[in-house]
C-alpha cells in the first residue's frame, strides 16, 4: 500500500513497524454536541482505511478518542444545568448512534475518554518538567516549543514567524505568563468554582487539549504508532504539538505516517455556525440515510474538499441504489438458478470476473483512492447485469455476488433497502445497441425517439470516440 504523508508531502510504501501490523490512532470529536457533518468525513474515510488493510491481510489495532473534558463541555454543562459527565455521556451516545448510521466498524475501534487517563496525563506531564521542556506558572502547566526538535515540521510552520503573528493564535491563558507567545498549555488551574478538576502537583485543575491524545496514544499504542490521522484542519497546531511533547518525552518519532483528510463545503462554501450552512448528521437522517452520506464522502478523493449539495447528495442515493438493486438481483437468480457447476463456456466470465478485485486493489492500493474503487464497483455491476442470468450456473451467479458484496464491504457499503425503481441495465445496453444500428441506417428520428425512451428511464447518453457512455440522471 502506498499512503500520501503529510510529514513528507510525499506519496509513500506503507512500512509498518511489526509485519502485518497497524497501530492507527484518530483524532475524534470533542463530544460537546451532536457531530456535525464534517465530524463524518475523517470517521468514514479512516474506518474505509481500516477496512481495506483488514481486507488486505494487516491486524488493525484502532483507536478514536473522545475528548471529554474541555471549555466547550464545561460551557454546556452549565448552560443545561447537568453535569459535564452527563453531557459527556449524552454525545457519546448521540455519537454512537450516528457511527451504527453510518456503519463505522466500531466492534474493532477502542474509544478511551482522557477522563479515564488522568494519572497517565499527569505523568507525562512531569516527564517534560523534569526535562526542563515545560514550566509552572500559578498552576498552569506550559510546553517550552522552543526544546522541541524541529517544531513545525508537520505544519511547515516557522517558529519566528509564528512568534511575530502570534497575537491571532494565543491560547485562552494568559499570555502574559508564557515565556514564549508559541508555548502551549499542558495542564490548566481551576479558575470557576465548581469546575470539573483533578489534583496534581501543581493544584486543582485539568489537561490542555493537545497533552490528552499524546498521553491516550501513548497509553493504548506504544511510543511509536504507525499512523496518526484526522482533518487537516488538525495539522496546526493540534497534531503538531503532539509531536512537538511527545518526540520531546520519548525521544523517539511519535507517528512514522500521517493522513489528513480535506474539508467539506456546503455549496461550494466553507461550511460554518456563522454562515448558516453547519448541519449535524443529527439533522441530516431526518432527511437521508447517513449510508447515502458514507457513500457520498467515498466518491472523491479523500485529501480533496468535497461540496455537499442536496443534488449532488441526491445523485449519490441513486448511484447507491444502482449497487443495491443489482445485488438484490444477484440474488434472486441465485435462488432460481438451475445448473450448479460452472460451465465450459464461462471459464470466460470467470476470468474476467477476477480482473474486478485485481483492479480494486491497485487503486486502493494507490493512497485509498475510494473514487476509482467505487468505478471498479460500477463496472462489477455492469457486468453482473448485463452477463449474468439465469442461463447461468448457480455457481457462478454466487461468485459475481461474493465479489460485489466483498468489495461493497470493504467500502463500508451496507444493503439497506431494496428500491422500487430497479435500473434494468441490459435493456439499457440493448436500447443503447437499438439506436447505434439506427444511425448506421440514417434512422435519425428512431434514433431520437430511444434517446428519449433512455431519458424517459433516468438515463441520459452521451456519444464519445469510446463509443455511447451512460450515467442515470
Amino acid at each position: 500500500m502506498k499512503i500520501h504523508n503529510t510529514l513528507t508531502r510525499k506519496t509513500e510504501e506503507f512500512i509498518p513497524i511489526e509485519e502485518n501490523k497497524i497501530r492507527m490512532y484518530v483524532c475524534g470529536p470533542t463530544v460537546y454536541d451532536y457531530m456535525h457533518i464534517g465530524n463524518a468525513r475523517p470517521l468514514v474515510v479512516f474506518d474505509t482505511f481500516k477496512r481495506y488493510a483488514k481486507f488486505r491481510g494487516y491486524d488493525v489495532t484502532y483507536v478514536v478518542n473522545f475528548t471529554d473534558v474541555d471549555d466547550k463541555i464545561i460551557n454546556k454543562s452549565i448552560a443545561e444545568g447537568i453535569t459535564t459527565k452527563e453531557v459527556t455521556d449524552k454525545y457519546i451516545k448521540a455519537f454512537m448512534e450516528d457511527a451504527s448510521d453510518l456503519n463505522l466498524d466500531e466492534k474493532s475501534t477502542i474509544h478511551p475518554r482522557a477522563t479515564e487517563l488522568m494519572d497517565e496525563i499527569i505523568k507525562f506531564v512531569e516527564g517534560l518538567i523534569e526535562k526542563d521542556a515545560a514550566y509552572v506558572v500559578d498552576g498552569d502547566v506550559y510546553f517550552r516549543v522552543s526544546k522541541a526538535n524541529d517544531y513545525g515540521k508537520l505544519s511547515g510552520k516557522n517558529v519566528a514567524d509564528l512568534v511575530h503573528g502570534a497575537s491571532n493564535r494565543l491560547e485562552s491563558a494568559d499570555s502574559s505568563k508564557k515565556e514564549s507567545p508559541v508555548d502551549f498549555a499542558l495542564w490548566k488551574k481551576t479558575k470557576k468554582e465548581g469546575e470539573i478538576s483533578w489534583d496534581s502537583p501543581w493544584g486543582k485543575g485539568r489537561p490542555g487539549w493537545h497533552i490528552e491524545c499524546s498521553t491516550m496514544s501513548k497509553n493504548i499504542l506504544g511510543e511509536t504508532i504507525d499512523i496518526h490521522a484526522g482533518g487537516e484542519d488538525l495539522e496546526f497546531p493540534h497534531h503538531e504539538n503532539e509531536i512537538a511533547q511527545s518526540e520531546t518525552l520519548n525521544e523517539k518519532t511519535f507517528a512514522n505516517y500521517w493522513m489528513h483528510n480535506g474539508m467539506i463545503q456546503v455549496d461550494g462554501t466553507k461550511m460554518s455556525k456563522s454562515l448558516g450552512n453547519f448541519f449535524t448528521l443529527h439533522d441530516i437522517k431526518k432527511e437521508y440515510d447517513l449510508m447515502v452520506i458514507r457513500f457520498w464522502l467515498l466518491t472523491t478523493n479523500y485529501r480533496q474538499p468535497i461540496n455537499f449539495t442536496r443534488e449532488i447528495i441526491k445523485g449519490a442515493s441513486n448511484s447507491l441504489d444502482r449497487i443495491n438493486n443489482s445485488v438484490f438481483r444477484l440474488e434472486e437468480l441465485l435462488e432460481n438458478a438451475n445448473n450448479s457447476q460452472i460451465k465450459e463456456d464461462e471459464k470466460a466470465l470467470v476470468d474476467q470476473l477476477d480482473s474486478f478485485r485485481d483492479r480494486f486493489i491497485e487503486v486502493m492500493d494507490d493512497d485509498l483512492n475510494t473514487a476509482d474503487a467505487i468505478t471498479v464497483v460500477f463496472d462489477l455491476v455492469k457486468f453482473a447485469n448485463t452477463k449474468i442470468s439465469l442461463k447461468n450456473s448457480k455457481e457462478l451467479i454466487k461468485a459475481v455476488l461474493d465479489e460485489l458484496v466483498e468489495l461493497e464491504n470493504v467500502l463500508g457499503i451496507e444493503n439497506r433497502k431494496k428500491s422500487n425503481d430497479t435500473i434494468d441495465e441490459s435493456k439499457i445496453e440493448d436500447l443503447i445497441e437499438q439506436r447505434n444500428q439506427a444511425k448506421k441506417n440514417k434512422d435519425y428520428d428512431k434514433a431520437d425517439q430511444i434517446r428519449d425512451e433512455l431519458k424517459e428511464m433516468g438515463v441520459a447518453i452521451k456519444d464519445t470516440r469510446d463509443g455511447v457512455k451512460w450515467e442515470l440522471i
